[in-house]
């Protein structure tokens, strides 16, 4: 298992330090604020101890309200909304320096039957057959930076459309999806929590891009900053974040210094397994050195 794997998964596992209140550990990488994906993931962890293991979680709603420090843990409080018959509902609060940075509520409904149709899985080439991340990002960032940044990276991710620096070094390839297929770069234990977690976590690293990839824009471009301010996902069917999945994304819309990114992630048999939703802050040229307010 690769390290940065091994890694995010000790991240997940939560201290408990008293009943329904939970401590995270931030990663070491010294950020400029802590990646949502990862608050969101261990949002849900907490959220999911407290739940039986036979109801999995089938939706959540989040919101970011305040950069994370990276330099200090995170205090995860659950709040036992309701347990239902069928349906269980749980609301966690993110803390940091006596505030909150993060909220989530969860659903999660025991297993039952009814009506099923999905919406079919776009065309993408095999994921194999796709160059790897050493190959597609050595051009940006030199050899050596792509292999150090690829070292960080717990997930193997393979573009079947352009990046945002590329759409942004040739116009031509501005393009309004994009498809990424990916998968934690190791095996995972059976444990379906985990499986949903890690998945809430790869959920917020490339969806925003779509955004940018309608414009020709970049993170890093010196004129352009970003932050996610709302998430939303729903748990559709049970999945492997250990097996290839294919992450279709795209943006309906763009304003008022938001983006707004959906995406639809597919099992290699075409199953639709998530459907995700965020939106996030989006400032250009001058406007880009206030990003760290909102």
């Amino acid at each position: 298992m690769k390290d940065s794997l091994k890694a995010l998964l000790d991240l997940l596992d939560l201290e408990q330090i008293e009943n329904d209140i939970f401590r995270g550990r931030t990663s070491d990488e010294r950020r400029q604020r802590v990646f949502g994906g990862q608050v969101a993931g261990q949002a849900l962890v907490a959220a999911g101890r407290t739940v039986p293991v036979n109801r999995p979680v089938h939706s959540l709603h989040a919101y970011f309200i305040r950069p994370g420090d990276p330099l200090v843990p995170i205090v995860y409080t659950v709040d036992r909304v309701r347990d239902g018959r069928s349906f269980t509902t749980r609301r966690v609060t993110a803390v940091q320096h006596g505030k909150a940075i993060f909220t989530l509520s969860a659903s999660f409904q025991i297993a039952e039957g009814g009506p099923t149709h999905q919406a079919p899985m776009p065309d993408a080439p095999d994921p194999e057959t796709l160059p790897d991340g050493l190959t597609r990002l050595t051009p940006q960032f030199g050899e050596v930076g792509a292999r150090e940044f690829i070292a960080r990276r717990p997930f193997d991710i393979r573009h079947a459309t352009p990046l945002t620096w590329e759409a942004a070094k040739d116009p031509a390839l501005i393009s309004p999806e994009s498809k990424v297929w990916l998968k934690v770069d190791g095996d995972l234990p059976d444990d379906p929590l985990l499986h949903v977690c890690l998945m809430t976590y790869a959920s917020d690293m490339t969806l925003l891009d779509t955004v940018l990839l309608n414009h020709g824009l970049a993170w890093g471009d010196k004129r352009t900053m970003g932050a996610s301010l709302d998430h939303a996902m729903w748990f559709h069917r049970p999945f492997r974040a250990d097996d290839w999945l294919l992450y279709y994304q795209d943006s309906p819309f763009a304003g008022g210094a938001r983006g707004l990114a959906r995406g639809q992630v597919f099992t290699r048999a075409g199953d639709l397994v998530v459907s995700v939703m965020q939106e996030g802050l989006i400032r250009v040229s001058d406007q880009a050195h206030s990003g760290q307010e909102r």
